[in-house]
């Protein structure tokens, strides 16, 4: 705190850069302050955190911001004055968090990859093993390094093409084709799981070459 000269009232001094660095752990955890709500905690073990302290409805809470230096003063600030932003416009910063946190979880419980391992999983005691091992090489040789990590409802027909005509380019058009229909097979998966609206690949029909059928003599 700094106090104006011949005036009782202190005014709190902003937290500086070299203050947060240089912040030395004690036997209780205490809080360096920045203002508007922002401080450091620094902890008995070292760690130092940072928080914003608000209230909403009449309830005091509080909001992680990040752990310091990986988030550094003045991200600190930005952050805060972005959770101040949602605060006026009635918005739950805390709750907002969550529900970002939420829906990452949900997307990488619905990308394309957990999507074909659940599937090809599902098929496993249906076929051979010598058709489960070639199909799962070939799913993750070809198809997941392109599509594993994108959600799987968000995966476009261009994007499946593009990963057909990579295969196709390398001359093994019966792969291309057998891909095309695995890949069709996993979207339906996805569709009747709930994870996907729609199966691009039937929009690639006819997209493919056609394998050239030789005739025994």
């Amino acid at each position: 705190m700094s106090c104006t000269p011949n005036k009782r009232k202190c005014t709190p001094v902003p937290l500086s850069e070299t203050k947060a660095r240089n912040a030395k752990p004690k036997s209780k955890p205490y809080k360096l302050t920045d203002g508007d709500g922002l401080f450091l905690l620094v902890t008995p073990a070292g760690g130092k955190y940072w928080r914003l302290k608000y209230y909403l409805a009449g309830k005091e809470k509080l909001l992680a911001l990040g752990v310091y230096p990986e988030v550094g003063l003045a991200d600190a600030r930005e952050r805060r004055a972005q959770a101040r932003k949602h605060l006026a416009a009635g918005i739950d910063p805390s709750e907002e968090k969550k529900q970002v946190k939420r829906q990452a979880n949900l997307r990488s419980l619905s990308s394309f990859e957990v999507v074909a391992y659940e599937w090809l999983s599902n098929r496993e005691h249906v076929w051979s093993e010598r058709h489960y091992r070639t199909t799962r090489w070939q799913v993750e040789k070809h198809v997941l390094p392109r599509l594993g990590n994108r959600p799987v409802a968000e995966i476009t027909a261009l994007e499946v093409l593009e990963m057909l005509r990579e295969i196709e380019a390398k001359g093994t058009l019966d792969t291309a084709h057998k891909m095309k229909q695995v890949t069709g097979t996993i979207f339906m998966y996805a569709v009747a799981t709930g994870r996907a609206e729609r199966n691009p690949v039937t929009d690639l029909r006819g997209a493919l070459k056609t394998p050239v059928v030789r005739h025994r003599a």
